[in-house]
Parts: C-alpha cells; sequence; structure tokens
C-alpha cells in the first residue's frame, strides 16, 4: 500500500511540515496476503492513515488515496465500501464494523477516537498495536523455525537409516545365520514396520494436518490446544510471555484512552487467541463487576505473574495505570525477545543430543551381531 503525497488537492498543499520525513513510509505497499487485513495489512493501513491524518488531510479524502493506491483487490473492495459509507453519512467506526476482517477492540478504539476528536492519535496507536503483535509473531517464528528444520531433517534421517540401512544389515545377518541380541531385534522390528506401514503413517500425518486446517477455528480445538501448548517446558512459558505483552499493550493503549477498566478487559479478551488467558480474563471481569480490585483479581490466576500484580497494585494507590501498563509492555516485549534467543539456543543442542542418541542406538545395534559374527569367523 503506497501513494505519492504530491497527488493531494491544493486544498490540503497547505500542510507542508511533516511531509518529506513520512513520505517513504508512505511509499510502502502491502504485500498480497492469504486473507484481507491480516495483522500486516493493518498495521500498514492504520500507519499511513494516522500520517494522513496528522497531516491534516480529511478522513474522506485520506481512505481516497489509500484505496487508490492499494493493489490487493479484496482489501481494495472493503475498503472502497468504507468509504462509501463514510460518504453516505455512517461514522469510521461503524463502516468498518459492518466486516469481520475488524474487531470490536478496533471498533470501541475509533469510535472513542471520534467522541473525543483523537481519531488520528487512535489510528497510531492501532498502528503500533499491530506493529508490536507482528513483532512478536516474528520472534515467535524465529524462536521455533531453527530447532523445527534440525528435528525435521534428523527425523529424515533416522527414516532414511530404518528405511535402507537396516535392511542391508538385516539380510547380511540372515545370510549368516547370526543370532540377533534384544537390541538389534528391537531395530530391526522397527526397520519392519516402517517399511510395511510406512504409508500408513505418512497418511495419517498428513490427516492430522488436514483436520487442524478444518478444526483449527473451533473453540473446544483452540481451548484444549493453549491448554496443552502451555505445559510444554519453555514453549509454553514463552507462549504466554508473548501473550502477555500484548495484553499489556492492549491495556496501556485503552486505558490511555479513558476505557474502564472492566470495558478494557472485555474488548481485550476479543483481540487475545489464548484461552488460557481469555479464560482468566473472563473470571478476572467477573470479580471487577463483584466488588474486587484488578490486581486481587489478577492475583488468583497463576498466569499472571508476581511483577504484573504488584505494579498492577501500585498504579492502583497512584492512578497510573496507563504508565504502569506502558512499562509492562516493555518489560514483556524485552522478555520474548530475550526468551527467543534463549529459546532457540536451548531447543538445538537437545534436539541435536536427541536425535545423536537415537541414531547411536540404530548403529550399536547393527554393529553388535557384526562384532559377534567376526568373533565366530575368528
Amino acid at each position: 500500500m503506497g501513494f505519492q503525497l504530491n497527488n493531494i488537492q491544493t486544498s490540503t498543499s497547505s500542510v507542508k511540515p511533516g511531509v518529506s520525513d513520512i513520505d517513504a513510509i508512505l511509499k510502502k505497499e502491502i504485500v498480497v496476503f492469504k486473507k484481507p487485513f491480516s495483522n500486516k495489512a493493518k498495521e500498514d493501513f492504520y500507519s499511513e492513515l494516522s500520517v494522513l491524518l496528522n497531516a491534516g488531510i480529511t478522513l474522506k479524502h485520506a481512505l481516497e488515496l489509500i484505496v487508490n493506491s492499494q493493489k490487493n483487490k479484496k482489501i481494495k473492495s472493503i475498503l472502497t465500501t468504507i468509504l462509501d459509507k463514510i460518504i453516505n453519512g455512517q461514522s469510521f467506526s461503524e463502516s468498518l464494523r459492518s466486516f469481520k476482517e475488524f474487531s470490536e477492540y478496533e471498533y470501541h478504539s475509533l469510535k472513542i477516537g471520534e467522541e473525543t476528536g483523537t481519531t488520528s492519535k487512535i489510528t497510531e496507536q492501532l498502528s503500533e498495536f499491530y506493529n508490536k503483535k507482528n513483532e512478536q509473531r516474528r520472534h515467535l517464528v524465529n524462536a521455533l523455525t531453527y530447532p523445527a528444520i534440525i528435528l525435521s531433517t534428523a527425523i529424515l534421517v533416522v527414516v532414511f537409516m530404518l528405511q535402507f540401512v537396516v535392511p542391508m544389515f538385516q539380510d547380511i545377518f540372515k545370510q549368516q545365520n547370526v543370532e540377533l541380541p534384544g537390541i538389534t531385534l528391537f531395530v530391526v522390528n522397527l526397520s519392519d514396520m516402517i517399511q510395511n506401514y510406512g504409508w500408513l503413517i505418512v497418511l495419517m500425518i498428513f490427516s492430522f494436518f488436514v483436520v487442524n486446517i478444518i478444526i483449527k477455528k473451533k473453540v473446544w480445538y483452540k481451548r484444549l490446544k493453549n491448554n496443552f501448548i502451555i505445559k510444554i517446558p519453555f514453549v509454553g512459558k514463552f507462549i504466554k510471555t508473548v501473550y502477555l505483552a500484548q495484553f499489556t499493550q492492549s491495556m496501556m493503549l485503552l486505558t490511555a484512552s479513558k476505557v474502564p477498566i472492566v470495558n478494557s478487559i472485555n474488548l481485550v479478551k476479543k483481540m487475545l487467541d489464548f484461552y488460557p488467558l481469555i479464560d482468566a480474563l473472563h473470571a478476572v471481569e467477573q470479580e471487577i463487576v463483584q466488588g474486587k480490585s484488578l490486581s486481587s483479581s489478577l492475583n488468583e490466576h497463576d498466569i499472571f505473574d508476581d511483577r504484573m500484580i504488584t505494579l498492577v497494585k501500585v498504579s492502583e494507590e497512584t492512578n497510573q495505570t496507563e504508565y504502569v501498563f506502558s512499562k509492562l509492555n516493555i518489560l514483556y516485549n524485552t522478555k520474548v525477545q530475550n526468551s527467543s534467543k534463549m529459546l532457540s539456543t536451548l531447543l538445538e543442542p537437545f534436539i541435536i543430543l536427541f536425535i545423536g542418541i537415537f541414531v547411536g542406538f540404530i548403529l550399536i545395534a547393527m554393529y553388535l551381531p557384526m562384532f559377534r559374527l567376526s568373533s565366530i569367523i575368528g
């Protein structure tokens, strides 16, 4: 998504300060995505919109510029419809609400901006929110990609050995009529299983991925998967930190817009996709309605650490909620970055060690009968 500021009509030509500084940002184009308005597309959309609004351009004119420069047909169609609704008298927030691509969090944030005259600030905050969310996703992908590649390669090596190497040894043992020890029999049986039922294992793995695609949006499946992931050593703690960073950032932006705590928590629930945290926030929301403070409500759930609870309690006593959530967000973002590096560093040697032991086990199992055969021949 990109456009030229010098295409703006003369009615806005008087707005010159800052234009040269933002020109590079405005020329950035959104890449074609599999679905309309992914998090990256939203980051670029809100970033460009906030820059134009801060430059003094009207919302209608800003959207026209973005629509005209848009290359993704699906996104362009959505933005065109939004623009038509605004021309027909609807507010920006209401026109967005009719599309499932936009969340309640965005709707309420923009509505607050319209009521307080701070739409440009809200769009800037939304851009920052999606920027941080994309950054956290990148950290997660970076942390898991290299170990996943190593693990996949190692599994292929083990399967190759069981499929091709072990049968060659097995033929030698049969020709020489060598009595096989238990460890060798185990590996031989494992090799036979791979050769006889390998197609079935591949079919099961393929079916698992197909079923995962079909049911991945089901609430019960998401809850089951999230509860399983959070219990995985290292990985579960890292995933939890990523979502706590998103939670603190959302709370920071909402409290900055003077949204009440209960409403903020309700909106944040709709932005997150991690059910251990969603369920905890639902309970926190109910406890606050019953008269408990935010800090005491958070204290009832293990997913929130002591540092967050202590700082939230301080914010309640000093009325510095926005500031405290801002500092918590910085803290968790830093923790995500450090944890991603540590996770990648820890997983790699563990995987290599595990695969090394497994490959060594196969080699020992194959060479034991060879040693026995050489002693007999000797």
